[in-house]
């Protein structure tokens, strides 16, 4: 009985969960997803269509997407939206200018019928640059708890050091088998 038991563990230990990594241009997502990959950060240019990644948590496999954020790009996330468990949003949080963008985007992912089952992550970024604005004052901008049908959780971070990141993924780690 023990070994069927650690059979279906192991398995279902070792099943991959696909995770999108999305925001707008410059806000960090390229930078956090070799953040998470090698714990070091890695020089990148702007990222013209996606990278793709897997990273192991405590035996949990996610399979990264990070998909650039330009406006001419934006249009073609949805074609990475099939089987999407979860949602990484990248806030640039001292980019005030574009956060109603932001917000425009987040609804438009949240309506869409390929992500109904998804949760959300939002990483509030660059909290290392001086007159950022913090995880609440964005979380209130964004509205974020109006959001009743995707669980979703904002963590501060900052990508260049790594701070905050972890716990983040502790996060998206805790709701495996949730939903």
């Amino acid at each position: 009985m023990g070994l069927i038991f650690a059979k279906l563990w192991s398995l279902f230990g070792n099943q991959e969960h696909k995770v999108i990594i999305v925001g707008l241009d410059n806000a960090g997502k390229t930078t956090i997803l070799y953040q998470f990959l090698m714990n070091e950060v890695v020089h990148t240019s702007p990222t013209i269509g996606s990278n793709v990644e897997e990273i192991v948590v405590k035996n949990t496999h996610f399979l990264m997407w990070d998909i650039g954020g330009q406006e001419s790009l934006r249009s073609s996330w949805n074609t990475y939206y099939s089987n999407t468990e979860f949602i990484i949003l990248v806030v640039d949080s001292i980019d005030r200018e574009r956060l109603s963008i932001t917000k425009e985007e987040l609804y438009r992912m949240l309506a869409h019928e390929d992500l109904q089952k998804a949760a959300v992550l939002i990483f509030a970024n660059k909290q290392d640059m001086k007159g950022c604005m913090t995880a609440a004052e964005i979380s209130a901008y964004l509205t974020l708890s109006s959001i009743k049908d995707h669980p979703w959780h904002i963590q501060s971070c900052c990508a260049l050091t790594g701070e905050g990141l972890c716990q983040g993924l502790e996060w998206m780690s805790s709701r495996i088998g949730v939903r």
